[in-house]
């Protein structure tokens, strides 16, 4: 691990982070929130970080739209594909975003030691995720979705769809 990384991720107070994120973008992120200070990491005006919540954007680009809403105890992480959140999304609790995986096709060598992969996340403006939705790497969620709480969003979801199921699947069309 480099230098610079340690020291963002272990070194800084959170009230520190909470205060440099406020005065640079306008944001409010709780003190009890461990979100890193990464110049990979872009948060947007009026957006909120709740408690616990775990934001790690040192291995690849994250953006996270303005007005949008991140509840408590959620993990998101982004790697070389990164994670684009779009504005006004409301994020519920204990909420999984993981923008990276594993390759796992050679049997000879073990899982954690094959190649890293990221296709990354894109989740459109003005969605509803449901408390302890799990959303992983190469997913695109459109604008104005919902998904329903504890479903597993693996592919694409388009635009104006409420979804659920692990995988989530498409249950109505919002109009």
């Amino acid at each position: 691990m480099k230098l610079g990384k340690i020291v963002r991720r272990f070194l800084v107070p959170s009230f520190v982070v909470t205060v440099i994120y406020a005065f640079k973008y306008g944001c409010l992120i709780s003190p009890k929130a461990e979100v890193e200070l990464s110049p990979l990491l872009k948060i947007g005006k009026g957006t909120q970080v709740g408690s616990f919540t775990k934001i790690k954007a040192s291995d690849g680009p994250m953006d996270i739209g303005h007005s949008s809403s991140i509840g408590n105890n959620c993990f998101i992480t982004s790697d070389f594909g990164g994670v684009r959140i779009g504005e006004y999304a409301m994020i519920a609790s204990n909420v999984s975003i993981i923008g990276a995986n594993y390759r796992y096709d050679d049997l000879e060598v073990p899982i954690c030691q094959q190649e890293k992969t990221s296709k990354g996340i894109d989740i459109g403006s003005n969605v509803w995720i449901g408390a302890g939705v799990v959303i992983l790497d190469g997913s695109t969620i459109g604008n104005g979705v919902i998904i329903a709480p504890n479903s597993v969003v693996t592919g694409n979801l388009p635009d104006n769809v409420i979804a659920q199921g692990n995988p989530a699947t498409v249950v109505f069309e919002r109009r």
